[in-house]
């Protein structure tokens, strides 16, 4: 086991990784800007060093930072968390060429899975179900529109090196094909620095569906079960819940077994999550994140496991030591992501927090690295907390949701706090009935 860890990330996910190593008696670093030095994780870490001033290309994005400060505090390995470098093949690379652990995949396995052609078509290969759509990259307008009469309008092109809903356009039929494929490169290139597009049928009513995975360095891999993340805004997720109200146990063993086989045949190891499109019964796999999520709790709280202790163990080459009839799933988790902006635009809303009162009690747990008087800065996400309940049944975990909303605490600042609230009170949401497109739908109601 390692005896010192770096923790390369901020905010609520630096202090969630430095929680388990103190469990597992790991010393730990904190790295960070200078707009950071009052932070949480800077606070409670037994050695922090500043790598840069505030601009996250600057500090938390800077490779040669992050490894100088490995070396002059002698960690032995790095946790990237999830953002920043946590899925940057060459910053893995990088890690393990200096003689220290990068806790997560192999930087092949985050280089395969970050292309998402790449990524299909390796997981098409191994028997896992795919949205229809291009064989791989798109080379021309009029192949765009071919494999469009294919699969059936309406289509999505998308960029192979997407994330967070960039250089992706909907073509509902053949008049806008063109349109939707000149946007989508044209985004792609400019966000991206890569104008490789492909298409896939656009599912009209589709749940966003993520499988938690984790593997041993010895071909062990089990599954976490679900997580239903279909309520987004504009692609970001705001709130998610396992398990699904939309999936039944013999569903969740189904595609559970396909993909733990599928990704025991790759030789994955550590922390992934798959992430699918389900609809009509049928789940198309979309992408996959070779890295801990930020939903991550929900899974812990169904299941009784630490990922991020799990994480640790499995890249200091320990077995994973259990099958997957060792794994439970026990009562519903929801998870509300509190972010410091105006709950009705979505506008950031840095600042001083004036007053900060975390809600507790059974089944609640906030996953938050604020406290009165700290300084919400205005160069990174603004993700201030989450607020996570377990319950026996969904409807006593909304409730309980209900409750710890309406105990916290943040003044001096927005959050979407008031907007939670709402979502909880709608009856749509209540039975379940959502779709990735309700939230939006939702937010443009008059209320």
């Amino acid at each position: 086991m390692f005896s010192k860890i770096l923790i390369a990330n901020r905010g609520e996910i630096a202090l969630r990784v430095l929680r388990a190593c103190r469990e597992l008696g790991i010393k730990t670093v904190a790295v960070h800007s200078t707009a950071d030095e009052d932070a949480m994780h800077v606070r409670l870490a037994d050695e922090a060093v500043c790598i840069g001033p505030p601009a996250a290309r600057d500090s938390y994005l800077n490779v040669a930072a992050i490894l100088s400060a490995a070396t002059i505090t002698g960690a032995e390995a790095i946790h990237p968390g999830y953002g920043f470098l946590s899925e940057n093949a060459d910053f893995a690379e990088t890690v393990e060429a200096h003689g220290l652990t990068f806790i997560g995949p192999t930087a092949e396995h985050i280089r395969m899975m970050g292309d998402k052609i790449t990524a299909k078509t390796t997981m098409e290969a191994l028997g896992v179900p795919l949205v229809p759509g291009s064989d791989g990259e798109l080379k021309s307008l009029d192949e765009a529109r071919t494999v469009a009469e294919q699969v059936g309008y309406p289509v999505l092109i998308k960029a192979t090196a997407g994330g967070g809903g960039r250089g992706m356009k909907v073509a509902r039929d053949a008049s806008e094909i063109e349109e939707a494929w000149t946007v989508a490169r044209t985004e792609a290139r400019t966000v991206f620095g890569n104008d490789a597009v492909y298409l896939e049928k656009y599912l009209d009513k589709p749940r966003h569906i993520e499988l938690q995975i984790l593997g041993d360095n010895y071909g062990n891999v089990v599954h976490f079960g679900e997580r239903d993340c279909s309520l987004q805004r504009r692609h970001q997720k705001l709130l998610e819940e396992a398990g699904s109200p939309a999936i039944t146990p013999d569903q969740r063993n189904g595609i559970g077994k396909t993909v733990t086989e599928a990704l025991s045949k790759m030789g994955y190891r550590n922390a992934g999550t798959l992430e699918f499109l389900y609809q009509d019964g049928q789940f198309c796999f979309i992408e996959m994140n070779t890295r801990l999520q930020v939903e991550h709790p929900v899974t812990e709280m169904v299941c009784d496991v630490d990922l991020v202790r799990e994480q640790i163990r499995l890249a200091a080459g320990e077995k994973l030591g259990y099958t997957q009839s060792d794994v439970t799933f026990s009562g519903h988790a929801i998870e509300c992501r509190i972010n410091a902006e105006d709950p009705d635009t979505f506008a950031p809303c840095p600042g001083t927090v004036a007053v900060y009162h975390a809600p507790g009690g059974l089944g609640v747990r906030i996953d938050s690295a604020l406290y009165t008087g700290y300084k919400v800065p205005p160069y990174y996400d603004s993700m201030i907390a989450k607020v996570i309940v377990h319950a026996p049944t969904r409807d006593q975990a909304i409730a309980r949701m209900h409750r710890a909303l309406d105990e916290f605490v943040v003044e001096g600042i927005k959050t979407v706090i008031p907007l939670h609230r709402r979502i909880l009170a709608d009856p749509e949401f209540q039975k379940g009935d959502y779709t990735i497109h309700w939230l939006e739908q939702f937010t443009a109601r008059p209320h």
